[in-house]
């Protein structure tokens, strides 16, 4: 069975071939998800990991994305998502949210692919900010050390 260490500490490992990973990133707030991705291309360099990543225009476009990349004939092991969603003064942040969450939860339930899920949903930018530094508060590092427990998990099931 393919074994990973914490999900928040230290160094990843996973038994088998270098993963394939494709990371879809909404970079509406740039320096925010440019942080979370190096957070997390740290945790795929010690895999050896081989990593793609496409930007969509937004926290929205997210899902429809990642069922593309499901249907692709490129195949990959995992995906990990990165965006940023910060309230505003209308339900819209709501609704988006909302809206994000259920479809890469219902395109997971469905598919059984191994996702990383990286989206901040903050009140204010400091928030997000302080969630995209190069520490242990990274949300990217913690959102790379859950995809790679899941293609760890569908490995260790013969699904990968």
């Amino acid at each position: 069975m393919s074994t990973i260490n914490s999900p928040t500490k230290g160094r990843a490992h996973l038994a088998g071939d270098a993963p394939r990973i494709l990371v879809i990133q909404a970079p509406y707030y740039r320096n925010v998800v440019e942080g979370m991705r190096l957070g997390a291309m740290a945790v795929f360099q010690d895999l050896k990991a081989e990593v793609e990543t496409v930007d969509v225009a937004g926290g929205f476009e997210l899902p429809a994305a990642l069922r593309m990349a499901m249907k692709a004939r490129r195949r990959w092991d995992g995906y990990l998502l990165l965006g940023c969603v910060v309230k505003g003064e209308t339900d819209h942040y709501t609704f988006i949210c909302d809206a994000i969450c259920k479809g890469v939860m219902d395109l997971a339930v469905e598919n059984g692919a191994p996702i990383g899920f990286g989206l901040l949903t903050v009140d204010s930018l400091a928030q997000a900010e302080a969630r995209s530094r190069p520490d242990r508060m990274n949300k990217g590092i913690e959102a790379a050390h859950a995809l790679v427990a899941q293609i760890a998990l569908a490995r260790g099931w013969g699904l990968a």
